[in-house]
């Protein structure tokens, strides 16, 4: 599926909830569904900065597309982080870097995060992008 498709995806599960109460039971149930970060990737290194939460990223090339795999120790942010990674994950870097995420507004995430979160979020785009950026440029130089 492309990343629009899978947005598309992820705006229709969000759009059987009119609730936020009920929107935010969801990303704490998509956080719980994801499997646990290996220990050995929970590393000062993988930390995202500007989030409040402990956030860890990794990023794995797996033939030409970018695998990632994450863990919060905060519920909601890591059903934000599980959101990202159903859209982003599996794809190649210059897929990533062009893809406009629309669905981070359409279903309304920034505006129902606070301030706080909704950095953490822009964080967590910036070093999915940056990962991306740096697999491109790790290919371009073979």
């Amino acid at each position: 599926m492309s990343i629009n498709e899978l947005q598309d995806e992820v705006i229709t599960e969000f759009s059987d909830f009119d609730d936020w109460m009920d929107r935010y039971q969801l990303l704490i149930d998509l956080g719980n569904e994801q499997e646990p970060l290996d220990e050995k990737y929970k590393t000062e290194q993988n930390l995202i900065e500007g989030c409040q939460s402990r956030v860890w990223l990794q990023a794995d090339e797996e033939d030409g597309k970018i695998i990632f795999k994450a863990e919060s120790d905060a519920l909601i942010v890591k059903g934000i982080i599980s959101l990202l990674m159903k859209v982003l994950s599996g794809h190649t870097p210059d897929e990533i870097l062009n893809a406009d995420l629309y669905f981070i507004d359409k279903i309304g995430l920034k505006e129902h995060l606070s301030p706080t979160r909704s950095n953490g979020l822009l964080s967590m785009v910036k070093q999915m992008r940056m990962y991306a950026l740096a697999f491109k440029a790790k290919d371009s130089s073979k």
